[in-house]
Order: structure tokens, then sequence, then C-alpha cells
């Protein structure tokens, strides 16, 4: 029989690695609030340093791009928000009726869980945005974070070089530039999708006469964040709003869906996203539900440009330690 001896190293390595795990998850929303800096300083990045080139101090430069960014999706939030809440509010408390209408044998049921059920599926989202807003703390850290992050040039290598020997440190520099072109082309890439389809959506459903258009156009819009599983989840509720009316309706609805699906991913996709995301869909799925299981929605928002950044310093790595010495 065969002796396994465990060492002193072995265990205190152990030890070890469980409180650093049990840190990181202590100080996770410092660690959120960090990576949320980091996507906003890849956004806004090339904005400064095009300001840079017309002498514009790199301080103000950022400023600018801050004041640019912070009000412009201000703008469009008091644009949006007031019919948005008024018609969501209006859907909601129908929603009932219009499964009634849809499936009669339903009168006979207890609709009890309407009121348990959907009010917590849109809390969710709602304490979310909620807690962002409100939590001054994570949301004045974040944007301090991120404008420290612009302000300060090369704040990696500059952190670094204080530990390191300039070919470590070049090394890992390199390796974060690359990941900063990925999160820019993401969050652009993403924004850019997610108001083109919600555009799109919202059309569509006026054209075909379709009630509460804004909420269903906002929310097919929002779920473009989510890969794969967002557009099919977003066309249900379209679906059944729309069979409320007319079974011609509702087929609209679900010919409207598809055929935003298919601008999607034949054209809206491959050219806004470009290679910004090749994910395979098993991993996407798989960091989804991680994401969604940790962190609740915050985890699902960020699962995909965590996933991103952690794939591109491991090929980075690999990439380099395959290179000959």
């Amino acid at each position: 029989m065969q002796k396994i001896e465990i060492s002193s190293k072995t265990i205190v390595f152990t030890v070890l690695f469980l409180l650093l795990l049990n840190f990181i998850w202590a100080v996770r929303e410092l660690i959120f609030s960090l990576f949320i800096a980091f996507i906003i300083m890849s956004a806004l990045k090339p904005l400064v340093t095009l300001l840079e080139k017309y002498k514009i101090p790199r301080t103000i430069g950022t400023f600018i791009a801050y004041v640019v960014f912070l009000g412009t999706f201000i703008e469009i939030l008091s644009f949006i928000f007031p019919p948005l809440i008024s018609e969501t509010i209006l859907l909601f408390r129908n929603f009932p009726s219009i499964l009634e209408s849809l499936i009669p044998n339903v009168r006979r049921m207890d609709l009890s869980f309407m009121t348990q059920y959907i009010p917590n599926i849109t809390s969710e989202v709602f304490n979310f945005a909620r807690y962002i807003f409100s939590n001054a703390v994570f949301t004045i850290s974040t944007i301090f974070f991120g404008f420290y992050f612009l302000v300060e040039e090369n704040p990696m290598k500059n952190f670094l070089t204080q530990f390191f020997s300039d070919e470590k440190t070049n090394r890992v520099v390199s390796i974060f530039e690359k990941v900063e072109k990925r999160m820019n082309a993401w969050f652009w890439g993403e924004a850019v999708l997610m108001v083109l389809v919600g555009l799109l959506t919202f059309l569509g459903l006026n054209l075909i006469g379709m009630k509460y258009a804004l909420p269903l156009a906002v929310l097919a819009g929002l779920l473009e964040v989510v890969p794969n599983l967002g557009p099919v989840i977003s066309a249900v509720p379209a679906a059944l709003v729309g069979f409320s009316q007319s079974y011609m309706m509702g087929i609209a609805a679900l010919a409207l869906a598809f055929i935003v699906q298919q601008l999607e991913n034949n054209l809206i996709v491959p050219f806004v996203m470009k290679k910004a995301v090749g994910l395979n869909p098993i991993i996407t799925l798989i960091a989804l539900v991680v994401g969604g299981k940790l962190a609740g929605v915050l985890g699902v928002l960020l699962a995909i440009p965590i996933s991103l950044f952690v794939e591109t310093v491991l090929v980075e790595i690999l990439a380099t330690k395959q290179v000959p010495a």
C-alpha cells in the first residue's frame, strides 16, 4: 500500500490559499468596483488620448470625457424613464388578464403566484439599479477609480516597476494593453448592439400595433447583455402580449423577434462586435450561471467581460511561454 505524505509546506500553502479566497470574497464589492472602473477606463481612454493630441492636458481631457459620458447616460435615462416606468407598471398590472385571455382555464387557478413571483423577478432588477445609485460608496469609489486610472498614465507600469524588473513589468503591461483593447471593443460594441436591437424592436412593435412597445423594446435591448439566452427570453413576454391581442399579433411578434435576431446574428454582431467576444457558447453559459449564483444581477452583467479578461490573460501568458528564449 502506497503511503501518502503531506509536507508542512503543502499544508501552509493550502491554508494561505483558502485565506486568500476568503479575503477575496470579503472584499468582492471592492473588486467589482475596480473592475467596472477598469472597463470605464478602457472605454474612455481612446477619447482622452485623442484630446491629448490636441494639446489638452490629460486631467482636463479626462474630465471632459467623464462629463460627456455621464451626461449622455443621464440624458438618455431622463428621456426614457418616465414613459418606461408608467408603461411597465401598466403591463404588470394587466399581465394576469393577459394570461386569462390566452388560457381561459387559468381563471380556475390560483393567480396568487402572479403577485408573488412576478414582482420578485422585476424587483431584482430594480433593487440592483437602486443599489447602484443609492450605495454612494460603491458609486463614488467606482467613478473615482475610473477617473484615477484615466488621469494616471500607465498606472499599472508605475506600480509594477517598484517590485519587478523592467522585462517582467513590460510583459504584464503588454498583456493589460491587449485586455484594455478588448474591454473597449466589448463595451462600445455591446452599447451599440443594445441600442440597435432595442430601437429595431421598438419600431417593429409599433409597426405591427403592439401594446407596451416601449418596455418590451427596452427589455429586448437590455437582455442583449446576456448572450444567447437574452434574445430568447425577451421574445417570450412580447409573444404573450401579442397573443393576448390576437393570434395574428402573436405570430407577428414571434416573426419580428426572429427577424431582429437574424439581423443581429448575421449583420449587427459581425459588424459591431467583430472579434471582441469570441467565447464558446458553453463557456458563456457557464460564466452567466456562475456569475448569477455568486453575485446576482451584477454577476450576470460582469460575467462576459470577466470571462474575456481571464481568457485574454491566459492566452497571452501561454503564448509568452511558448515563445523560445
